[in-house]
Formats: structure tokens, sequence, C-alpha cells
């Protein structure tokens, strides 16, 4: 559909469309207009009223007849020259024909304009009628431009919707899968090991992923539902590492009922598993709180920042994607930050992981 046809098919809340309520009501103040010039015209109450009378339906139906023109002719001119042309030619039609009519019934009923010769009787009004007509023909492309303008801005933003919601999808999958990978392989090395961690681990996995489906339709969610995914996942590493990981998920009341990206914490709870340190004790703590606008996520795990470590197999994903997702859902009212926290002599070396989250995110649903 061309722009110069939309406007056919928009209609109204009253059931009329919006070209002929605009038509109705711009066409009825300018009668009124046109009543109180005839007035001082012709001095007479009688003639104005007829004469108007008769003027409203006549541009009411010319400018009708206009805008079927406009409609079909205008898309397939391209020089601004040329519907320039066509405005004025069909404004000048319209101005003989008003005028000719409003003559033409001046002369049957034998009225006449008091001190007006009859050549000015006759110029005047037309050129009167073909400066209305060609005003309206103005107003009417100025209007019609800016809501083909607005038809395009809206069919772009659908267009980015779509696309965001395609990449929010194919970002979501992406963690998925590489989450599900180095679950099983935990799985089988327990199985391989004998050590009887294995069937817990299943049940875990198997929640976790109830989890992970319920919210697969949702690209937001709950903090409070968030945290519960977390909780799942973590009892899997649980399982698998028994004493040597300890864990907790607070969430603050305040932030409990508050939206924030699905699975936008998963890959840094990851990465504080898959690189924090386990010699000894590997501590991971996820805490979420809301603070004025703002919801705060922190991951916290025993360890160091091993910048010239060599990158096991997918590193770098986990962060890549939390970052591409900060700017789809939170663009520009997002901050991340990773840091080491060195506690001095005799403490143990923290990696802390920060985001926080100004507003409510995008969901490109």
């Amino acid at each position: 559909m061309s722009v110069y046809q939309e406007t056919r098919t928009f209609i109204g809340f009253d059931g009329i469309p919006r070209f002929w309520r605009a038509q109705i009501i711009g066409w009825g103040l300018f009668a009124i207009v046109d009543f109180s010039d005839r007035q001082l015209i012709y001095e007479n109450v009688l003639v104005s009223i007829v004469l108007s009378v008769i003027a409203f339906p006549a541009f009411l139906i010319l400018s009708a007849g206009m805008r079927r023109i406009y409609l079909d002719r205008m898309a397939k001119v391209q020089s601004i020259a040329k519907s320039i042309g066509m405005i004025v030619i069909l404004s000048l039609t319209g101005g003989i024909i008003i005028s000719g009519l409003i003559a033409s019934i001046r002369l049957t009923m034998g009225w006449s304009i008091p001190f007006w010769s009859t050549y000015e009787q006759l110029l005047i009004p037309f050129i009167h009628y073909t400066f209305v007509l060609a005003s309206w023909s103005i107003l009417y492309f100025c209007v019609h431009a800016e809501m083909a303008k607005q038809s395009e801005q809206r069919r772009a933003i659908a267009a980015e919707a779509d696309a965001l919601r395609a990449e929010i999808r194919q970002l979501r999958l992406q963690l998925e899968p590489h989450f599900l990978f180095n679950a099983l392989n935990g799985i089988i090395e327990e199985v391989r090991s004998g050590s009887g961690a294995a069937l817990p681990m299943m049940k875990d996995l198997a929640a976790y992923l109830r989890h992970s489906l319920a919210g697969i339709r949702n690209p937001v969610v709950q903090a409070e539902d968030e945290a519960i995914g977390l909780i799942a996942y973590l009892a899997i590493q649980k399982d698998r590492f028994g004493e040597r990981l300890n864990s907790s998920v607070l969430v603050d009341p305040a932030a409990a009922d508050r939206p924030i990206a699905h699975f936008l914490l998963q890959p840094l709870v990851e990465n504080a598993v898959n690189h924090g340190d386990r010699s000894s004790l590997l501590e991971i703590s996820v805490r979420i709180t809301f603070q004025d606008t703002a919801l705060i996520a922190e991951v916290e795990n025993t360890g160091r920042l091993e910048s010239n470590a060599p990158a096991p197999p997918h590193a770098g994903i986990g962060l890549a994607n939390v970052r591409r997702r900060l700017e789809v859902h939170y663009p520009g009212r997002h901050h991340f930050a990773l840091r080491q926290i060195n506690p001095g002599a005799g403490g143990v070396d923290h990696v802390l992981a920060t985001l926080v989250l100004e507003g409510e995110p995008c969901s490109a649903s």
C-alpha cells in the first residue's frame, strides 16, 4: 500500500474516515467565515446564507475530487515542478467551477454585489476561490506528508523490534547450549568416577531446565524468578563439587518483583564457578538489591582475575553475551564492572562482578 493510499483505509473512532471528519469540520468553519464576509459584501442576510450553504457542499465535493486525483497521480509524479503545476491547474479549475456556480445563482436570482462592476463580480470571487483551494491543497499535502512520515517511523520501529527479538533469541540460544554442554560433561565425569553424585545432578538439572523452559517465551522476568534459576544452577554445581563449594543467593524484598532480563546473571555465576578458586573452598554469593531507581546485582567469588591464564574452550562467550544483552535490554542505562578485591595480609582474594541496571529492561515484545 502506498503512502497515498493509506489514508483511504484509516477509520476514525466514530466510524467516519478521518479525512471526511476533517473535511466536514474544516469546510464548516470556512463556511462560517465565508458567511461573515458575504454579509459585509452583500449586506443581505438571506443572500449570504443561501450562497454560503451552496458553497459548502461545492467545496466539499471539489476538494474530495482533487484528493482523488492527488492520490492517483501524485505517486507517479517525481518532479516537484510537475506537482506544483498539478496543484495550480486543479485549483484554477476548482476556482472557475465554484465562481461560475455562484455567479449563475446570482444572475438567476437577480442578486448583485453593491458597488462592484460586472468584471469585479466575476474576477474577484474566482481569485478568492482559487486561493482557497490552493491553500487546501498545500495543507492537505503537509498533513499527508506528516502522516506518511509517522507511518514510515512506525514501520522502522516494528522492523527494529523484530530484529531485536531475533537477536535476543540468538543470545539466549548461545548461552543455554553452552551451559548444558558443561553440565552434561560434569554429569559424565561423576558417572565415570562412581561418586554417586550423578543422579542428584540430573535431578537438579531437570529442575533447572523446567525453570529455563518456563521463561523461554519471556525475555523479562522478576528478579526473584531469576534468583530461583541461579539457585537451581548452583545446586547442580554443589552436587558436583560437594564440600568444596559453598554458595548463597540473597534477594532484597524491595528488588524481588523488579523486572530483569531473563538469564542475564547466569553467565556471571557460571564464570564464578569455572574460574573461582576451588583449591580449598570456593565461596560464591549472589546479591540482588534495589536502590533508588536501579536494580543492583553482585556476584562475588573467592579467587583472582587471571588475565594471563590460558583461556578454556568457549571462554569469553559468557561475558561478551552479558555485555551485548546489556546494550540490548538497557541501552545507555547500565554499568558493568568486574574487579579484584585484595583484602590484605591473611585475607582471601575475591572477584566481584557488579551490574547496575537503571529502569526497566527493553523486552522487544
